[in-house]
């Protein structure tokens, strides 16, 4: 299970560093691509396989599922982390994330997310963060 928030930067060439905590998990090679929040996501080989399977169940005569199909497809692409721990982040994906010089990395359960820092900032202003609604569908859930 991955947990945990990581602050890095990013080098010139597009290079980001994978926390250790992370790597490990991940394996040698896994699936970096677009998240939904402006963020990127990486999932491991066999996360990215079982989510693959499920997507192959839905119907692609429907106009939203080729839409969210091309969105996350177009940009996935296989990461290998150098000696450092290190990987490339492509420039549609730093584009898509906002992502210039500081990241967070955060563990959620069976993904990481990669974040810019400003953005990770807006996004996790604890005053705004979780609010009644989401709280009300949490306790339904028995969260």
């Amino acid at each position: 299970m991955f947990m945990g928030e990581y602050h890095h930067n990013i080098d010139a060439k597009g290079r980001a560093i994978i926390p250790a905590k992370f790597r490990e998990e991940l394996g040698q090679t896994f699936i970096l691509t677009k998240g939904l929040d402006k963020c990127l996501v990486i999932y491991t080989m066999e996360e990215w396989k079982a989510f693959e399977e499920k997507m192959k169940k839905f119907p692609t005569t429907d106009e939203g599922v080729r839409r969210f199909f091309r969105f996350l497809f177009s940009g996935a692409c296989e990461c290998e982390p150098d000696a450092q721990g290190r990987i490339i982040i492509p420039q549609n994906l730093r584009k898509h994330a906002n992502i210039s010089k500081e990241i967070v990395s955060i563990g959620v359960v069976n993904k990481v997310e990669i974040w810019s820092k400003e953005s990770w900032e807006v996004y996790n202003d604890e005053d705004n963060f979780i609010d009644n609604e989401l709280a009300e569908r949490m306790a339904e859930l028995g969260i």
